[in-house]
Formats: C-alpha cells, structure tokens, sequence
C-alpha cells in the first residue's frame, strides 16, 4: 500500500508507522508503539550488555635467575587468572648483561612455566624477543 494509505491507518488506531527494513524492495513498514519498541529494544540491548564477559589481558614478570618458591607462587597467579578466563602475558625480563642468556637460561624458564601450566592453558604466542625482554602469551582452556 502506498504511505499516506499506511500512515492514515496508523493514525486511526493511534500508534507510530515504523520502517522496520529500509533495504527491501519495498520497504518494510509496521504499524506499532514506538516508545514501546525503542523501550524493549534499550532492555534487550542491556540483557546482552550483562551476559558479555571481558576478557582481559594479566601480566606476570620474571627475571632468569627468579627462585624456583617465587616461580611456583606466580605459576599459582596465573592459574588464577586463568580461571577467571583472562589471557596471561608472561614477560621475562632481561638487565644488563643478563641478555646473554636469553636464549639459554630465558627459554629454559618459560619451557618450565609452559610445563607447569601444560592441563590449564594453551600457548597463543611462543616465545618471543622484544628488546631486552622475552614474552609469550597463555590462554586458557576451553
């Protein structure tokens, strides 16, 4: 039907004439209560707001020569973190001349984190350099 013919029956029962699909051929229109609509749409959009988790992103920091109690409490952090579904940075930080053993002592370390967290996360990113540090990324299970 034309639009003046819908528009005169939407006011003749006193509600809006709403467009509901402009792409169609032809456009799609709907006799309703707007404000109603709007209303239940904003109620909707906050229901979907709610059940919608943020995922964020943990950083924990080693250094190569860290005690194998401090390494076993961080692994714990982590653990955590990862049971409340967050991604881990792990960075592996390198001082002066400790950047000679990066490719030794470094990957050492994060194979053995890597280890330890083997049944709780899976790796994102292998290890990697990024200037005087080493960084991989954990992820948990699904």
């Amino acid at each position: 039907m034309s639009s003046e013919e819908a528009q005169r029956r939407a006011d003749d029962v006193g509600l809006d004439l709403v467009e509901v699909s402009e792409n169609a051929k032809p456009p799609v229109c709907r006799i309703m209560n707007y404000d109603k609509f709007r209303y239940e749409q904003r109620k909707k959009m906050a229901e979907a707001k709610k059940k919608q988790t943020v995922v964020e992103v943990k950083e924990i920091k080693f250094r190569p020569k860290t005690e194998e109690h401090d390494l076993n409490f961080k692994i714990r952090n982590i653990k955590k973190f990862l049971a409340q579904k967050n991604k881990v940075k792990i960075t592996l930080r390198f001082r002066g001349r400790e950047i000679v053993y990066a490719q030794s002592q470094g990957i050492e370390v994060l194979n053995k984190i890597s280890e330890a967290l083997a049944e709780d996360a899976i790796i994102v990113q292998e290890p990697r350099m990024e200037g005087r540090q080493m960084v991989m990324f954990v992820a948990p299970k699904t």
